[in-house]
Order: C-alpha cells, then structure tokens, then sequence
C-alpha cells in the first residue's frame, strides 16, 4: 500500500513561481512511477507530468513544458513539481497519483494511489 499527500499548493500571480510537493509513505513508494496531475473547474483531469521510478526520465505535457520540473527525492519519499511563469490557465486542483506499471504514462486510469489535491490559483 502507498500512500500520497500533496501540500504547497496557493495563490500566485500570473508569471510567478510554486513548487508542489508530494509526501509517499509505504516502503514501495520509491519503486512507484510519480505522476502530476490537475484538475480545472468543470473540466477533466489531465496530465502534467511524471517520473518512473527506474529510468530517471521525466515525462511533461504540453502546455507545461519548458515552464515546469519534476524532481524526486528518494531519501525523503518525495516528488516535486517546480512551476515557473505559471498562468491563469494553469489554475486547477493538482493532484499526485503513484502507479506500480502504468502502461501509458499520462493516462489517470493506469495510476493507482490518489492524493487528496491541493488548489493552485493563478491570478491575472
């Protein structure tokens, strides 16, 4: 069983910064693919980014890419997704999902383990 908590998650103006972090518990966490996700009002979740456990590559959408990074700390069971020159458009609920096998990567079904979200708002 792996367990995942977002927290840093809040509000910022258009062409700041936030970094959202992702707290795993359970000792498997490390073998898990981490993968971001948001959640706009009205809107279906979509992917942002993810990192497997075993490859060391990082995986962006892209409407965030070149803008974002994430990053995993193994020694404290964590995940992080730094967001640079954020936009309105990129307000949402962002929510981290571990997934032992995901077969497509960007796909919300292949991930097994949900954090409750945490809110970014972006203002114009």
């Amino acid at each position: 069983q792996v367990h995942v908590v977002e927290s840093g998650g809040g509000l910022v103006q258009a062409g700041g910064s936030l970094r959202v972090s992702c707290a795993g518990s359970g000792r498997a966490f490390s073998t898990y693919t981490i993968g971001w996700f948001r959640q706009a009002a009205g809107e279906e979740r979509e992917f942002v980014a993810a990192s497997p456990w075993d490859t060391g590559n990082t995986y962006y959408a892209d409407s965030v890419k070149g803008r974002s990074t994430i990053s995993r700390d193994t020694a404290k069971n964590a995940v992080y997704l730094q967001m640079n020159s954020l936009k309105p458009e990129d307000t949402a609920v962002y929510y981290c999902a571990a997934g032992r096998r995901p077969t497509v990567i960007d796909a919300p079904q292949d991930y097994d383990y949900w954090g409750q979200g945490t809110q970014v708002t972006v203002s114009s």
